[in-house]
C-alpha cells in the first residue's frame, strides 16, 4: 500500500492522561493507528500485587477507560485501531474487560488480538545458574527465590501477525516499545520483517512517539517557554513506504515540533547511537537527517538497520523488603538546619529503639540537596524534609514512621506538614535485567471477536 500512514501516540506511561485517545481522535479523525505504552521498568511487579489480590487483574486498568471513550468514534465508523502494551501480566483478562465495555455498547463489529509469551519466569526458575545480571554480572540465583516477575521484550512480528488476522485492538504484555509503531507501519505496508533498513527508520520514528508529548516539547530543556503548554498535544507520524516520516501534532494544540524538540528526545535513553538494539533491528542513528518542513512539522530519515540480537532483553523483578518515605515541612530562620537535625533525630531514635535500617536518607528539599549543592542557594526560611528508609524487616519501619509525629511537639518552631498522617510502609521491588535467547521465547497471537471473549 502506497498511501501514507499515520500513527499517533496516547500514552507514555500507566498514569497518562486515559482522555488522549479520545481527544486524539476529535483533533485528527483520520488517524490509522493510536498506540499507547503502560510499562516502565517496574511497572509489572505492581501488577503483580493486584493480581496477588485478585487473579482477574493484573493488567492497567486506565486502559478499559481509553476503550470505553473511543466507542463513540467506532459506532460512527472510524476505523483506527489501537494498540497497547496494557495487558502486563495478564492480557487475556485486559482483553475480557475490554470486550465487556464494546459488548454492552453495541461495538461487537471488533476483533481483539492478544499478543503473550513474553512471560519467561517459568524458565529463568528452571535454570537461574543461566541468567546473570546485565550490570553486575551475578547469577540471578542469588535472588531466585524472591522473583515476582520475569518478561522478555518482545518484538513487531506477533503484532503483524494480530494485524493480518483483523485485529482492531491489539492488546500486549511486555513489547519492546518501538515495536508498537514499527509493528503498524510493517502490516500497512507489507514490509519484509527483514529489511533492516525499514525497520531502522520505523523504530526511531517509535523512539521519538513512545514517550507522548516529550516529542511535543514535554521536558524540553526551554520548556518555559513552550506555547499553551496547558493544551500540549500528542504526537503523530506521518511515514512514507520507505520508514521516512514526518513527526508532527494536531493543528491549534499547545507544545511545539521542532529541532530542538526532536533532537533531544532522539537522544533520550539510547545508549550507543551507532547501535540501538531493539528485538526487531539494531539501528544506527549516526545519519539520521532532520529537516523542519514547516512549523511543527520535522522530517526524519537517514536510519540505518542491520540484523537484531539473538537475544531478548528480560525485565525481572523481584522482592527486595520494604520501604517508608515521611515529610515535614519546617519553617522559619535556619529552616535547612533545623530540618536536617529533625531527620538525625528520627534516624537516631530507630537506632535507640534497636533497628540499625539497611538504608536512609535526609533529604532537605529546597536546601539544595535535591542539586546536589550545584545551584547556589541564599538563606533558607523554609524547607520540606524528606526522609526515607528501606530495610528487609517490616518492624523497622514500623518502628520509623512512628518518630515523624512527636516532632510536632518536641521539634523547632515551625514544624508542619503533618496532615498526610503517618508515613505509608511499601514493599520495595528490584531491577534485574538479563538477557534469554531468542529460541527460548515463543511469542503467540490470538484473535477473538467481542462475543467469544465475552462468553469465554
Amino acid at each position: 500500500m502506497d498511501r501514507l500512514i499515520r500513527i499517533a501516540n496516547a500514552s507514555a506511561f500507566w498514569g497518562d492522561r486515559p482522555s488522549a485517545a479520545a481527544t486524539l481522535l476529535q483533533q485528527v479523525p483520520d488517524l490509522d493507528y493510536i498506540t499507547l505504552d503502560y510499562l516502565a521498568e517496574v511497572s509489572l511487579s505492581i501488577m503483580a500485587i493486584q493480581r496477588e489480590k485478585n487473579p482477574t487483574l493484573g493488567y492497567a486498568k486506565d486502559f478499559i477507560e481509553t476503550i470505553r471513550s473511543l466507542v463513540p468514534f467506532w459506532k460512527k465508523g472510524s476505523k483506527v485501531k489501537i494498540i497497547a502494551n496494557a495487558g502486563g501480566l495478564n492480557p487475556f483478562g485486559c482483553a475480557q474487560e475490554c470486550a465487556k465495555i464494546l459488548k454492552s455498547t453495541g461495538c461487537v463489529h471488533l476483533k481483539i488480538g492478544i499478543v503473550t509469551g513474553d512471560d519467561v519466569l517459568s524458565i529463568l526458575l528452571k535454570s537461574p545458574e543461566n541468567f546473570h545480571n546485565l550490570e553486575t554480572h551475578a547469577s540471578i540465583e542469588t535472588i531466585s527465590p524472591k522473583l515476582v516477575t520475569a518478561n522478555a521484550y518482545l518484538g513487531a512480528s506477533a503484532i503483524v501477525e494480530a494485524l493480518q488476522k483483523g485485529a482492531d485492538i491489539v492488546i500486549t504484555g511486555r513489547v519492546a516499545d518501538p515495536s508498537l509503531t514499527v509493528a503498524p507501519a510493517a502490516f500497512h505496508f507489507g514490509w519484509d520483517l527483514q529489511d533492516y533498513d525499514l525497520l531502522a527508520n520505523a523504530t526511531i520514528a517509535g523512539h521519538l512517539i513512545e514517550c507522548g508529548t516529550q516529542a511535543t516539547g514535554g521536558i524540553l530543556t526551554d520548556w518555559l517557554d513552550l506555547p499553551a503548554s496547558e493544551m500540549i498535544g500528542f504526537p503523530i507520524i506521518e511515514m512514507d513506504q520507505k520508514g521516512h516520516f514526518t513527526l508532527t501534532k494536531p493543528p491549534h494544540t499547545g507544545g511545539i515540533v521542532n529541532l530542538p524538540v526532536i533532537k533531544e528526545q532522539l537522544l533520550y535513553e539510547i545508549g550507543d547511537p551507532g547501535s540501538y538494539l531493539s528485538p526487531d533491528v539494531n539501528v544506527s542513528f549516526l545519519n539520521i537527517q532532520l529537516q523542519e518542513e514547516a512549523p511543527n512539522r520535522v522530517r526524519v530519515s537517514g536510519g540505518k538497520g542491520s540484523p537484531p540480537p539473538t537475544s531478548y532483553k528480560v525485565s525481572a523483578t523481584y522482592k527486595n523488603g520494604y520501604r517508608a518515605d515521611g515529610l515535614l515541612t519546617i519553617i522559619g530562620r535556619d529552616a535547612d538546619k533545623k530540618a536536617r537535625k529533625c531527620g538525625t533525630i528520627i534516624l537516631e531514635r530507630v537506632k535507640q529503639a534497636g533497628y540499625n535500617l539497611q538504608d536512609s536518607l535526609i533529604e532537605c528539599i529546597g536546601a539544595g540537596d535535591a542539586t546536589l549543592g550545584i545551584i547556589p542557594q541564599g538563606a533558607c526560611t523554609e524547607c520540606v524534609l524528606k526522609v526515607s528508609a528501606a530495610d528487609e524487616n517490616r518492624e523497622a519501619l514500623e518502628c520509623f514512621v512512628k518518630e515523624f509525629a512527636p516532632l510536632v511537639t518536641s521539634g523547632p518552631q515551625g514544624t508542619t506538614g503533618y496532615l498526610t498522617g503517618r508515613p505509608k510502609i511499601l514493599p520495595v521491588f528490584g531491577y534485574w535485567p538479563c538477557l534469554i535467547d531468542t529460541k527460548d521465547v515463543t511469542p503467540r497471537t490470538q484473535t477473538y471477536a467481542v462475543e467469544q471473549l465475552c462468553t469465554n
